[in-house]
């Protein structure tokens, strides 16, 4: 039985490799040369992220900021966590750290200590989307 296993495994990443699309160094060098720098925030509850009065209602305003921010392509990718993993969400920026940090110390959660925040660089290719 762990002989046919082995071999099952063998031929699925066989096909794997074979249906995957080769990348030459040239392409890859080429591709590097379009990435553009992003911020990464990396969302977390704050202390005041369970026992807000207004819990609900900035929760609410910071989505709709969020939506607006989208709109404005601000921010390309925002990622709500949907479960407990000590993150409450993602957000992918279209700006410059200083304006990153701007956004997010006026995001009413922020404001009110429900989310705490770090940023971080990334590169990426720009017109990147999830499917």
């Amino acid at each position: 039985m762990q002989d046919f296993q082995n071999e099952n495994l063998f031929l699925f990443k066989l096909v794997k490799n074979l249906l995957m699309t080769a990348i030459t160094d040239e392409y890859m060098q080429q591709m590097l040369t379009k990435t553009k720098e992003y911020h990464i925030v990396l969302l977390k509850p704050g202390p005041r992220a369970v026992d807000h009065p207004d819990l609900k209602k900035l929760l609410w305003e910071h989505a709709r900021r969020n939506f607006s921010l989208r709109a404005d392509g601000v921010l390309s990718i925002v990622c709500p966590i949907t479960a407990e993993t000590g993150l409450s969400g993602i957000g992918i920026f279209n700006t410059s750290i200083e304006e990153t940090k701007n956004i997010m110390d006026g995001d009413p959660g922020v404001q009110a200590a429900i989310f705490v925040y770090d940023i971080h660089p990334c590169r990426s290719f720009p017109g990147d989307s999830l499917p």
